[in-house]
């Protein structure tokens, strides 16, 4: 037995965090796209590594904006109008979180449970 395809699981859960977490960081940056990441079967088949990491091209939805503009008296004016907000849903951000981690906490266990396992055959050979 072997830790490498828990140790590469940790890696990509890790990097799918870093995802969500910019997402969620820039959820209210107007135009912001999300993005998001596949998961591929490891190598020998073993574990997981990253996939693709994709940007979700569905527009946001449509908020309110202003903008001061100056007149041709050098007044300023208050112009009303719309922007597109940031695509990222929140709810679906959460959910992956939670996912990521129960994820990473198996792999942590079977890596706890190796070593351990590893640690009793010492002790029996010693």
């Amino acid at each position: 037995m072997t830790v490498s395809p828990n140790v590469q699981a940790l890696q990509a859960f890790s990097l799918s965090r870093q995802i969500g977490a910019n997402n969620v960081a820039n959820l209210n940056t107007p135009e912001f796209k999300a993005s998001g990441m596949t998961l591929e079967t490891g190598p020998r088949g073993l574990g997981v590594r990253p996939g693709s990491i994709d940007q979700d091209t569905r527009p946001g939805p449509l908020e309110p904006a202003m903008k001061g503009v100056q007149d041709k008296q050098g007044r300023l004016e208050t112009v009303w109008g719309v922007h597109e907000g940031s695509n990222t849903d929140l709810v679906r951000e959460m959910g992956s979180s939670i996912q990521d981690e129960r994820a990473f906490q198996a792999n942590v266990a079977a890596i706890r449970t190796w070593d351990k396992m590893v640690g009793h055959l010492l002790d029996l050979r010693v």
